[in-house]
């Protein structure tokens, strides 16, 4: 029998969420090579100059690793500096570093360090170099190399070697999104995360020897690179952590069900330009579904998706109608939901218009029909014109209800669901061990290159063979956030 499910937790916020924004193609891209030798950054005393941090002028900031709000008053809007070296280095490489960009939000809590529960929290790992593709007019990384002396790179190698020649860090942060890429035939924006990765383990075999890797989001478009890249950290022994912050974000209401919870169907109503938020809205659902089996132990459970349909326009509507997915799902998930549109789900999705930013436009709804190997029915919903943001419903067997919950994302410009994942991503860099497994980015990047690809095909239900038989044991604790990303002054 499965254990019972909590009593839904109101939500202690009642603050709007507001859209991630969008992830548009970007422009004004000088040669980047250029630009770093050009910077003055890179020069022969760099390699050591990463670490010389500037005291602030309220006494600077605690020690690498350690939290002490007390040494600034103002840690809200005059935070501490670093006050010494960081204990361990790390290398970042992004595509692009900007205002709000995902390497700004991500590195930069590693460079500015952030408030915690108990302090002004500065991680034991600093930047030590950083490697930008694309340099923009509104790049950051001069600045931020002058600010905190970290080394700006012309390729990854020298990233991770400092120009020593073999790996120089105990870490490294692969962050490509954003930037001016091309799309392919099924939508997919082909960011180069395989190729960093590939050129990361290229150091890794050169020095024989190895550091955690962190990726933002998918492994790669590319299942076959994804699996891939799994396969090769598990022969090499190097640490390897993916995936979104959904999963990890704050909940409305605080909802972890336990392990070994039964569901009989489950569904996710989402948004946002078709692959780049397909992925957001596969994680949320992948970290609620897991929890429907109990820890095996060995290769872990089977998570395995046999099978995916993608479905667009009235299609979508007529699935429902067909029973394909449940529309008293999508009523509990709509009601957890800060953004929903008044009116008619169908003609509001069909009156959305074409964000300006938006690099890849295709007309909703669109409905991913998930089989799991086990049985289990999933549904995500893009439902553009209704909603911006992301809602999850499942209909449970013991007890007999449906469970819901909003995955809450705080605004930018702090865009604090990112904090929420730089803390893991904090620990799995101390600790080597992900917070999560990596087969689950595996599993919900295979089945968002399948659903595209059914959707060029016509809506095709396509066997998904190379994803049956994925396997990982769901983490004791979700790891999400509880309370509230604001901190009043006690």
């Amino acid at each position: 029998m499965s254990p019972e499910v909590p009593s839904p937790i109101k939500s202690s916020s009642d603050a709007k969420a507001e859209p991630i924004p969008a992830r548009g193609s970007d422009s004004d891209s000088p040669d980047r090579r250029q630009f770093v030798l050009s910077s003055g950054v890179v020069l022969a005393g760099a390699t050591t100059s990463w670490s010389q941090e500037k005291n602030g002028s309220e006494g600077g900031g605690p020690a690498s690793g350690t939290n002490a709000s007390s040494l600034s008053s103002f840690p809200r809007s005059r935070p501490p500096k670093r006050p010494r070296p960081a204990e361990k280095k790390l290398a970042v490489l992004t595509t692009i570093y900007y205002y709000l960009s995902h390497a700004y939000h991500i590195a930069g809590r590693f460079l500015d360090g952030y408030l915690r529960e108990d302090g002004y929290h500065f991680p034991s790992f600093g930047v030590a170099s950083l490697y930008v593709e694309q340099v923009r007019k509104n790049d950051l990384s001069r600045e931020l190399a002058q600010e905190h002396g970290f080394r700006l790179s012309p390729t990854i190698e020298d990233a991770l070697t400092l120009g020593t020649g073999k790996l120089a860090v105990d870490g490294v942060l692969l962050i490509a999104e954003h930037g001016d890429y091309p799309y392919n035939a099924k939508g997919q924006k082909l960011y180069p995360r395989y190729d960093y990765f590939r050129q990361i383990v290229a150091v890794f075999e050169k020095s024989g020897r190895s550091v955690p890797v962190f990726c933002d989001k998918h492994l790669s478009y590319d299942r076959r690179q994804a699996a891939e890249m799994v396969m090769t950290a598990r022969q090499m022994g190097f640490p390897l952590m993916a995936g979104s912050s959904l999963p990890v974000t704050w909940r409305r209401p605080e909802l972890e069900l336990p392990l070994g919870t039964g569901m009989k169907e489950a569904l996710v109503a989402s948004r946002g330009e078709l692959e780049i938020y397909g992925i957001h809205a596969l994680e949320a659902l992948q970290c609620m579904v897991e929890r429907r089996f109990r820890p095996v132990g060995k290769d872990g459970a089977v998570q395995g998706v046999r099978a995916v349909t993608c479905l667009q326009g009235d299609a979508v509507w007529q699935a429902a109608e067909e029973g394909r997915w449940s529309w008293e799902l999508l009523e509990h998930a709509l009601g957890r939901s800060l953004s929903r549109n008044a009116g008619d789900v169908r003609a509001n999705c069909r009156r959305f218009p074409r964000p300006t930013t938006w690099g890849n436009f295709v007309p909703g709804p669109i409905a991913f029909l998930i089989e799991y190997a086990d049985g289990l029915q999933a549904t995500v919903l893009q439902l553009d014109g209704h909603v911006a943001d992301e809602t999850f419903a499942a209909r449970l067997i013991q007890p007999p209800q449906i469970a819901s919950c909003l995955f809450y994302l705080p605004p930018p410009p702090g865009a604090a669901f990112l904090e929420a994942l730089t803390r893991h991503i904090e620990r799995f860099l101390e600790t080597g061990q992900p917070p999560y497994p990596v087969e689950r980015t595996l599993l919900t990047g295979g089945i968002l290159d399948y659903a595209l690809e059914s959707r060029v095909r016509r809506s095709a239900r396509l066997e998904t063979p190379d994803l049956r038989d994925i396997r990982y044991d769901p983490p004791a604790d979700s790891g999400f956030m509880r309370g509230d990303y604001a901190r009043p002054v006690q």
